[in-house]
Order: structure tokens, then C-alpha cells, then sequence
């Protein structure tokens, strides 16, 4: 890569960190076949890619768009609606009630105190 593209993209862009990734993300684009605006002179996408954002080709805003659609995942998520999941549902159907717990008793007898369980650590 020629110092002197580099050099001029830092004139135009000034953060190097920014221009990495903006420079990769049009290296991705010219990749993936995107026309390319300036001469290849038989230089790889990185480099075509800095010289374009060298010439102002590209703003940083439009790569900044492009990175961030380039990124962005949809979901589409196919839940059945209300009147479909009444077709799919038996109209005879019964929710099953939930079964009964059986229910303890805790007796407060003072035979549990009385028997000496509770006394062996408490003595005086």
C-alpha cells in the first residue's frame, strides 16, 4: 500500500481509525463486485479502495450508511395470528385444570419442645 494514498485519505479523513474501517468496508463492496470509480493499475481492493476515498468519491457518511447496513441483521419472525390459531385449535377443547397439591399441616405441639430436641444446645 503507497504511503502517499494513505497520506492523502488522512488529509481528507483525519481519524485513522475511522478510515480503516470505512476503507474495509468499501474493500468488501469492490469484493463483492461493486463498480469501482477510479483505475485499477492492477492494485488489490484495499488499495483501490483508499485511492477512492482519496479522489472524493465516497463521502465518510455514505460509507458510515453503508457499514451500518452491511451490519444490520432483520428478523422476521412468522408467529401464527389469533384467527389462525382458532382453525388450528379443536373447538371442543378444554384447558386440563392443574393438579392439586396436597396441602401439610405444621402442628405446633409442645411435645417437640418438650422432648428435648430443641433444649441440647440452648442449656444454661
Amino acid at each position: 500500500m503507497a504511503r502517499v494514498t494513505v497520506e492523502d485519505c488522512v488529509e481528507i479523513h483525519p481519524n485513522r481509525f475511522d478510515l480503516v474501517v470505512l476503507a474495509a468496508q468499501r474493500s468488501r463492496e469492490i469484493s463483492s463486485g461493486s463498480q469501482i470509480t477510479v483505475e485499477r493499475d492492477n492494485d488489490k481492493n484495499p488499495v483501490v479502495a483508499l485511492r477512492e476515498v482519496a479522489a472524493q468519491k465516497f463521502t465518510p457518511d455514505q460509507l458510515k450508511e453503508s457499514l451500518i447496513h452491511s451490519l444490520q441483521k432483520q428478523v422476521d419472525v412468522d408467529e401464527p395470528e389469533e384467527d389462525d390459531m382458532a382453525v388450528l385449535m379443536p373447538s371442543d377443547w378444554v384447558p386440563e385444570p392443574e393438579p392439586k397439591r396436597p396441602v401439610e399441616k405444621y402442628e405446633d405441639n409442645e411435645s417437640n419442645y418438650s422432648s428435648g430436641i430443641y433444649d441440647k444446645n440452648f442449656t444454661k
